[in-house]
């Protein structure tokens, strides 16, 4: 996991996390890196210093404690409730999502709440239409072992 912090066009700051650096350009390629602040997708990285401790037996500071840690589990609580309330108030499409969001924004079907998964490829094809969707911090409970 790497940890970058980023800037989109409207000059808002934020950090996020992501499996390498490759995952992060193919991403950020595919328009699905967004601002949180104003949802721009319009990022790139920003300069950062690493949060490494001097000594390898040096107390870690708070300013030095990865955000994955969070030892008081405020994150996964705000996690866990965020994915309570998606599973439980919309319908899973799974792999059929793009082609269900874009046929509500088109008008032909009635418009629900949904959650799937989208290739990246479908994702670009999706936010160049205009098609209002947003990546979600969770893998759905139907990928779950």
């Amino acid at each position: 996991m790497i940890r970058y912090s980023l800037k989109c066009s409207n000059e808002h700051t934020f950090e996020s996390w992501f499996k390498s650096a490759e995952a992060f350009e193919g991403l950020q390629k595919a328009s699905m890196v967004a601002c949180p602040h104003c949802g721009s997708d319009t990022v790139e990285k920003t300069l950062m210093a690493p949060g490494v401790p001097k000594k390898s037996n040096a107390k870690q500071t708070e300013s030095s404690t990865p955000m994955a840690a969070n030892p008081d589990g405020k994150l996964e609580k705000a996690l866990a409730e965020l994915k309570a309330h998606v599973e439980s108030n919309s319908d899973y499409v799974g792999s059929k999502f793009a082609a269900e969001a874009t046929a509500m924004h088109n008008g032909e079907v009635p418009e629900r709440s949904i959650y799937g998964e989208v290739k990246p490829d479908e994702a670009k094809k999706m936010a160049e239409d205009g098609v209002p969707a947003v990546p979600l911090p969770f893998i759905p409970k139907q990928k779950t072992n």
